[in-house]
């Protein structure tokens, strides 16, 4: 195993336990605050902030994860269409795009940190905790995020160009239900129902 296959393990490691524990967090403390308020005619002040909060870091590490999984939503219609080799091209550029930015707003919300650290801002309801520990979310889940663009960088260049295209969501149900393309190209049946799927998710923009 080497070094990268170690980083890429705590990463994932790091964003799935957040990701949960931050959404578990904030739908338990969000369920309290209102069975405190309606019940017993209460509310506890921290209560929103820290909901919000447990959200926000829960979103950014899911979004981060997601760039492992490649499961941001992509419309694939015109790698669809254009030549393989364009197709790689096309996925190259618009991931080095995806990571010019990440590594962008990982910088300077880093530099943004630095001046909250600076000014010693705190929150006033959530017991007066240091609000740069709330920001630390950007510069971390976006550097994540960044380096797991980086992996999908590296696997786009080292994969050749005819197999840089994955299967849609609806050609991995078909090939499920035995009636893939591939293992069945001279069924005329499966050439139809295959060549509708395609022509559906034309229309539809690779959303099918």
């Amino acid at each position: 195993m080497t070094i990268f296959n170690i980083i890429s393990k705590i990463i994932g490691h790091i964003n799935q336990k957040i990701a949960v524990v931050g959404i578990t967090a904030g739908v338990v403390v969000a369920f309290v605050n209102v069975v405190a308020r309606y019940l017993f005619d209460a509310s506890f002040t921290w209560a929103t902030e820290l909901t919000i909060f447990s959200f926000l870091w829960s979103v950014f590490f899911a979004a981060a994860y997601c760039f492992k999984k490649d499961a941001h939503i992509a419309v694939t219609v015109v790698l669809d269409v254009v030549p393989s080799r364009i197709a790689k091209i096309m996925l190259l550029i618009s991931h080095l795009v995806t990571f010019i930015f990440l590594c962008a707003v990982a910088y300077f919300g880093y530099k943004y940190l630095l001046v909250v650290i600076d000014l010693e801002e705190k929150s006033i309801d959530l017991w007066n905790t240091p609000m740069w520990i709330i920001y630390l979310v950007i510069p971390v889940s976006f550097s994540f995020g960044a380096y797991r663009v980086a992996e999908r960088i590296h696997g786009i260049l080292s994969t050749s160009h005819d197999k840089i295209l994955k299967e849609t969501e609806a050609e991995q149900v078909l090939a499920d239900m035995g009636m893939g393309a591939k293992e069945h190209k001279d069924n005329e049946n499966v050439k139809k129902l295959n060549e509708m799927v395609k022509e559906v998710e034309k229309k539809t923009g690779g959303l099918l």
